[in-house]
């Protein structure tokens, strides 16, 4: 049977989801890591006045090509939250501080270290050009202009931006709420005695970090034995209470995958042969109606398929607005040969050559279980299906792991 290609599963997910959070209004305190509901559309301009970009001196640019030395008075001071109070009239000038309105009839700022007072009379020793040092009205928004669109992830800067225009309070979803499992009697937590043939589980801890990063509400299921019943008990309640289920490990055609079985009578399941390495088969589909992910059980095969599938599940499920993740255009500092017809993913670093130029370098170990490299893993090197070798200095992508979690 042909695999998947990654692309082909992204545009399935796209189809088969839908938003599942509804909105709900929380203050600016509270809105760090939210997705916006809706379009937040200024109402007023910013600045709502021209000001000044530096201290120096509000004057008429009119007045400076026949202005003699010290021809120009002060007649005063503006400061921010203290405007000057009457136009400035031919021949006047107006001490102003960063962010002071405008004085009436001024158009242009000198700066400070460019005038000097002799009494009450400005020396200018360089003239500025008509227009200087000025914030115009609504030079960084327009009333009535799109602030931040719906569905964009709410950080530090786009509060800051809500709160300049007046924003208490914003229209944001609910955080998504995520069922996390892991599944096999060979897995067991970490701290519990380990029996000859068992692991003990990383894959929760992983994914749980990744969700959380993500914006979601992850809650931890624990572990699925190798037991019917109980799987079926445990899924079923975690569907009921969840917007999401995932499950790593334990999904196959083999008589103890009961996770697939349980999945398929109380709903449906795909698996899917993806045509990229590390990963491969992972499983989609849905448990009383509850959408439900099956990543591998290898902890790396996990990570990087969550990162390119399940990232796209949860910001769908979100109501995040669609956002590819950013490929950044560095040369390859290593060589690979690759099998093509598959597009595989490369656990990576930046490398600094000391004079300002970075690369991309492949970690030395690149099995889908090898956890050794994880200190060092900064991004992934995204190598199409058509490539068959990377030689030093070849533009690659690379996806900055930062990126892929904002």
């Amino acid at each position: 049977m042909a695999m998947m290609r990654l692309s082909e599963a992204e545009a399935a997910i796209h189809r088969l989801l839908t938003r599942s959070v509804e909105a709900e209004t929380v203050s600016l305190a509270r809105a760090e890591g939210r997705f916006l509901a809706q379009d937040l559309v200024s109402s007023i301009d910013l600045p709502p006045h021209a000001n000044s970009a530096v201290d120096g001196f509000a004057l008429r640019f009119a007045d400076l090509p026949a202005a003699a030395p010290g021809r120009l008075r002060m007649i005063g001071t503006a400061a921010a939250g203290r405007a000057w109070d009457r136009p400035v009239q031919p021949g006047e000038a107006v001490r102003i501080l960063t962010g002071a309105r405008l004085p009436a009839g001024a158009d242009s700022v000198a700066m400070q270290e460019d005038g000097g007072l002799d009494g009450d009379r400005l020396h200018l020793l360089r003239l500025p050009r008509q227009g200087a040092n000025i914030r115009e009205r609504g030079e960084d928004i327009r009333s009535g202009t799109l602030a931040i669109p719906g569905g964009h992830r709410l950080r530090a800067p786009e509060i800051a931006l809500a709160a300049a225009l007046g924003q208490v309070t914003l229209p944001v979803f609910r955080p998504l709420s995520v069922g996390l499992f892991s599944t096999g009697d060979e897995v067991r937590d970490p701290g519990t005695l380990l029996l000859p043939g068992q692991v003990w589980d990383a894959n929760r801890w992983m994914l749980r970090h990744l969700l959380e990063r993500l914006g979601c509400r992850v809650s931890d299921r624990g572990i699925l034995a190798d037991e019917a019943p109980g799987v079926e008990r445990a899924l079923q309640q975690a569907a009921h209470d969840h917007d999401l289920l995932i499950t790593s490990g334990g999904i196959s055609v083999g008589a103890e995958d009961h996770v697939g079985a349980v999945i398929r009578r109380r709903g449906s399941l795909d698996i899917w042969r993806l045509a990229i390495k590390p990963g491969k088969p992972v499983g989609f589909g849905d448990i009383d109606t509850c959408p439900i992910l099956a990543l591998p059980g290898n902890p790396i095969a996990s990570m990087v398929l969550f990162l390119m599938l399940g990232r796209g599940i949860v910001r769908r499920l979100a109501g995040a607005s669609t956002v590819a993740p950013q490929h950044l255009r560095l040369p390859a500092g290593f060589a690979f040969d690759k099998k093509p017809g598959r597009r595989e993913f490369l656990t990576a670093r930046i490398e600094s050559d000391g004079e300002g130029a970075s690369k991309a370098v492949a970690l030395e170990k690149q099995g889908s279980a090898m956890l050794s490299t994880a200190p060092r893993i900064e991004g992934l090197i995204d190598l199409p299906e058509e490539q068959e070798r990377v030689s030093p200095a070849d533009l690659i992508h690379f996806l900055a792991l930062d990126s892929l979690l904002g």
